[in-house]
């Protein structure tokens, strides 16, 4: 008959297979008594210290180097903002100087036709008609007739006379040639 821990039981009694070991039972006193065994702590060599070290120092070579990463890409990051930041302040002015040049255009046409309107008017009235007209009617004048004119005659001489004065340039004189010439009139 094969061994008991790999038979199959087709029992059907209630009662417990007892297994084929035995466990030692144990006092109260030795739970309360046990202490934990001491671990001995491997003192670890130099090459282990020295390696450990270096560890340590490539960890923070990688720490410094993520850090310089990390200050570099803000910097780039906030350079491309005030860039893009100047572009678009830049672009609003143009627009706003353009804007302001439509409408200075726009004003110049304006001006330049109401310009070309007085010109008519100026003409118009410096028409001789219109001013022969406006002064018989609003002045009331009337064109010379023969009775209103008169001549006369007069010698051939020049009438004009020449100019006997002497003519005085005052220069401009700065305060230093005033005082010499002060004390050259004293003296």
């Amino acid at each position: 008959m094969p061994s008991r821990q790999y038979a199959y039981q087709y029992e059907t009694s209630p009662r417990k297979i007892k297994p084929d070991y035995s466990k030692p039972k144990k006092n109260a006193n030795q739970y309360n008594k046990a202490k934990p065994k001491k671990q001995e702590v491997k003192k670890p060599n130099q090459d282990e210290i020295n390696k450990t070290k270096k560890k340590q120092e490539e960890q923070k070579a990688k720490n410094a180097l993520i850090a310089k990463t990390k200050v570099a890409v803000f910097f780039k990051c906030a350079i491309l903002f005030v860039i893009v930041f100047f572009m678009l302040f830049m672009n609003s002015r143009i627009s706003e100087s353009f804007s302001q040049v439509q409408n200075l255009k726009q004003k110049i046409t304006e001006l330049q036709k109401a310009n070309d309107q007085l010109e008519i008017n100026i003409q118009n009235s410096l028409n001789l008609n219109n001013v022969e007209q406006k002064a018989k009617e609003l002045l009331g004048m009337q064109k010379l007739s023969n009775k209103q004119t008169s001549y006369i005659s007069l010698s051939k001489k020049d009438f004009v006379e020449p100019r006997t004065e002497k003519v005085i340039i005052e220069e401009e004189t700065n305060w230093f040639d005033e005082l010499i010439e002060k004390i050259q009139k004293v003296f």
